[in-house]
């Protein structure tokens, strides 16, 4: 049989099933829309995260009481600088604010403005910044759900935290951050250190915790144990585990949306196994009549491979197209929550495309091959029975 004659047979087929065929690519474009949504937000949320990760430092050290963590004194760092291998080791000042006219929580993060090794996400996000003038007075610069609640209540120019001991610190707002900051600094209040203390409550002598780096992968795991062996009341974070947990928590959050994925496929295969399964007296006769001017049972399954295969990459191409636009041009209403939280600030992040192409092909090979496998079957057995017999 001549391709060309084949192709202009296979393109008026499906044009003459394209009532058959919308329902079902209008199903298939939903689920793969759906699926493929969750995947670019995890992925471009994983990506942002682990880079932020990868500019922390190695190693976070903190101090336990009764299995809680209080503030680290400051001489840990005097002790921990005598270990061999450990370099740029610095206390860390960050805390939660409750903003009681929104009921939300404010991340304050203290830096030390003239430290060099002051975390490289950190002084990224302060290249907008001119030391001199932000050091004139008390001010902060402020993420973009910051921004919003300020706004709201009306504070352009500055906010008063209220103290521990019930005074009011007035701060001046120097500047908002981008809103392409909003995966990671939606929340963030950024200030100099010394301020960020005496607003969290913590001794000109103490820190949050202390952070420091190992350059020497091999000895990281020994260095561990003597940060460990330092202090008794002690507790000693690798980087690595940080990593670990935030995989876990979007491969959770991602393995639902794939276990739902395939309960779907499942469901949906079976419909369309018992929708060609019950094949019409005109479909019956299509194929008897190709088995009766000389077509062969190879002819026509592979003419209905062809004509499923089509449908279902039409189907899965639009869907991913969509998903796309949703995900990177639309910042996925709605089910960017699922991933990002909505409890605390609202957050609009802008999404950055970060497309694994190998997920991709295995998503479209799950959709594809039960797909066809369901239009299969049934061709077969309709096939294999005389064009005599099909035709009546």
């Amino acid at each position: 049989m001549k391709t060309s004659t084949f192709l202009n047979f296979l393109f008026l087929l499906i044009y003459k099933h394209k009532s058959k065929h919308i329902a079902i690519s209008l199903i298939s474009i939903l689920i793969v829309f759906l699926i493929s949504s969750v995947l670019f937000i995890s992925s471009s949320i994983q990506k942002e995260v682990f880079n932020t990760l990868d500019a922390q430092s190695d190693f976070v050290v903190q101090k336990m009481n009764s299995g809680k963590i209080v503030n680290t004194p400051n001489f840990w760092i005097d002790d921990f600088r005598n270990i061999n291998g450990i370099e740029n080791i610095q206390q860390r000042v960050y805390g939660q604010y409750f903003f009681e006219p929104s009921q939300k929580y404010f991340t304050i993060i203290g830096v030390d403005l003239f430290e060099e090794s002051t975390n490289k996400k950190i002084k990224e996000l302060l290249k907008i910044l001119n030391i001199q003038e932000f050091l004139e007075k008390d001010s902060m610069i402020i993420g973009n759900g910051v921004n919003e609640v300020f706004k709201k209540f009306h504070y352009f120019e500055d906010y008063s935290f209220k103290l521990q001991n019930r005074e009011l610190k007035k701060v001046s707002i120097f500047k908002a951050l981008p809103k392409d900051t909003n995966i990671i600094a939606n929340d963030l209040i950024i200030m100099d250190i010394s301020l960020a203390k005496e607003i969290l409550n913590i001794g000109e002598d103490e820190s949050t915790d202390i952070v420091l780096n190992v350059p020497n992968e091999l000895e990281q795991s020994n260095i561990k144990i003597e940060l460990i062996l330092k202090h008794l009341d002690i507790r000693v974070i690798q980087k690595s585990d940080i990593k670990k947990a935030y995989e876990n928590l979007y491969n959770y959050k991602g393995g639902i949306f794939l276990i739902l994925f395939i309960i779907v496929m499942i469901t949906f295969v079976l419909i369309l196994f018992q929708r060609y399964t019950m094949i019409s007296s005109s479909d019956k006769k299509e194929i008897g009549i190709l088995r009766a001017v000389g077509w062969s049972i190879k002819d026509v399954i592979k003419l209905k491979i062809f004509e499923t295969f089509i449908i279902a990459f039409i189907s899965f191409l639009i869907g991913i197209i969509i998903a796309y636009i949703f995900v990177f041009f639309l910042n996925a209403p709605i089910l960017s929550n699922i991933f990002l939280g909505f409890k605390n600030l609202e957050n609009s992040v802008s999404f950055i495309p970060n497309i694994d192409f190998s997920t991709i092909t295995t998503l479209f090979l799950f959709f594809v091959i039960p797909f066809i496998s369901a239009v299969l079957i049934p061709t077969w057995k309709i096939a294999v029975i005389e064009p005599s017999e099909s035709m009546k």
